[in-house]
């Protein structure tokens, strides 16, 4: 029997040619399965985009929040999300919001359909934020990058329109800022009234800072700016502080150097990855550093309150690693005590004395705290100031506000009890 008659023989064999024909159907399927798989494995590669949110980016929480708002309005899968809001009176109100759940969400955009899958890695956590690593993953047809871009400036547009005329604080939460309390309503910087032209000269310093980028580039000077404000205390430095940030429509960094927990390296990466638009504030630097040149006596009652050391605090405002385009501001109560190495020119660019009350403050304060803008109001005002600075003695802003909170709507009995100042404060 030749070889093509045994296989037409085995043909023939119904048994034979059943179980060939269920391999075949087998392998085709296998191979159809196989290339389905690369074709959509080659789809995606080169027809579908798709963009990978971590949850320690930044723009993570404003691209759930965008989701939910114009995205999948109508996704039946949720996850609340509980904050606080806080009105111009102090009152804080509960605010829920549903964000999407763990899981797959579809919604169009610009006439694409975007598939949202929102992740979570429960044996992963992230360290700073303490929880489980999320991420969110939008996929969509097509090529161009351009349609992430616009959701995620949309997103951030509709963040800042959040927080839109009110001034955020942050402060140093392990190695990074994170958002402290409510954001603060704006602080009008005329409610912060310093002696004549010093709160003009600043803010005009600081926005000609900010305005003239290119002229330090070209000149290969450092981009940034350091001020200190030294001063009595309660005499305005922090409240000025806050009042230019909301003028400057920047937040606020506060940086307490006197965490056991900051190191100089700590120092350093905080200072370079500041979140942008913001001043960072170092406030009482005097009680953190003592000048070298001070007694032991002096340096022993400091010793130990810091681990921040004063070279790595030099390095950290003009070293080589020192970041850009910073605005930075220190306040102390005693410029005696501090190194004159740190408020040399380079680290300190503006020095400004935020001192006892004059006769402008008084009589400013005065008319603003009862705003009764006629004649015989202005007349108390002058009485008011001439009273007070009879006594020759000194009296802070912060001592005045205190004092005329307690006759609130009696300007008259404020200028009869002036000599009670010094008493009730």
């Amino acid at each position: 029997m030749t070889f093509i008659e045994y296989v037409q023989t085995l043909s023939d064999n119904p048994y034979f040619g059943a179980g060939f024909g269920l391999f075949g159907l087998g392998a085709g399927a296998a191979v159809l399965r196989k290339g389905l798989q690369a074709g959509l494995i080659l789809f995606r590669r080169h027809y579908m985009i798709t963009l990978e949110v971590p949850c320690r980016d930044k723009s993570y929480e404003w691209l759930l929040k965008w989701i939910t708002y114009k995205g999948a309005k109508k996704t039946q899968h949720l996850a609340v999300s509980t904050s606080f809001e806080q009105s111009d009176t102090g009152y804080v109100s509960t605010r829920y919001e549903f964000i999407p759940s763990i899981g797959t969400h579809f919604f169009r955009y610009n006439k694409n359909w975007i598939k949202v899958q929102r992740t979570r890695e429960q044996q992963m956590h992230d360290v700073n934020l303490g929880m489980a690593f999320e991420s969110v993953h939008l996929t969509a047809f097509g090529k161009d990058r351009n349609i992430y871009f616009q959701i995620l400036e949309e997103a951030r547009q509709m963040a800042l329109a959040e927080h839109k005329g009110k001034t955020i604080m942050y402060v140093a939460m392990g190695h990074e800022w994170r958002q402290f309390g409510h954001p603060k309503k704006l602080r009008p910087l005329e409610s912060v009234i310093l002696d004549t032209g010093i709160g003009e000269k600043i803010v005009k310093d600081c926005k000609e800072f900010i305005e003239n980028v290119a002229w330090y580039s070209d000149r290969g000077i450092p981009y940034r700016r350091g001020y200190l404000l030294h001063g009595p205390p309660g005499c305005g430095k922090s409240s000025f502080i806050t009042a230019l940030a909301g003028n400057l429509d920047r937040g606020i960094c506060v940086l307490n150097l006197s965490d056991r927990l900051l190191s100089d390296d700590r120092l350093n990466h905080l200072l370079a990855i500041a979140p942008q638009q913001t001043i960072i504030l170092l406030e009482d630097i005097d009680a953190v550093f003592v000048s070298r040149e001070e007694t032991k006596e002096v340096k022993a009652a400091y010793q130990g309150l810091n681990s921040v050391t004063l070279s790595g605090l030099l390095n950290a405002l003009d070293g080589v690693a020192s970041s850009e385009g910073r605005i930075l501001f220190m306040t102390t109560n005693y410029l005696d005590r501090l190194d004159p190495a740190l408020i040399r020119p380079g680290r300190v660019d503006y020095k400004e004395y935020i001192g006892w009350c004059s006769y402008i403050q008084l009589e400013q304060m005065f008319l603003r705290f009862y705003r009764m803008h006629d004649a015989e109001t202005e007349k108390l005002s002058k009485k008011f100031a001439e009273c007070i600075l009879s006594y020759n003695r000194n009296v802070s802003p912060a001592q005045i506000q205190g004092f005329l909170l307690f006759f609130k709507n009696e300007p008259k009995t404020v200028v009869n009890n002036v000599s009670k100042i010094w008493e009730l404060m």
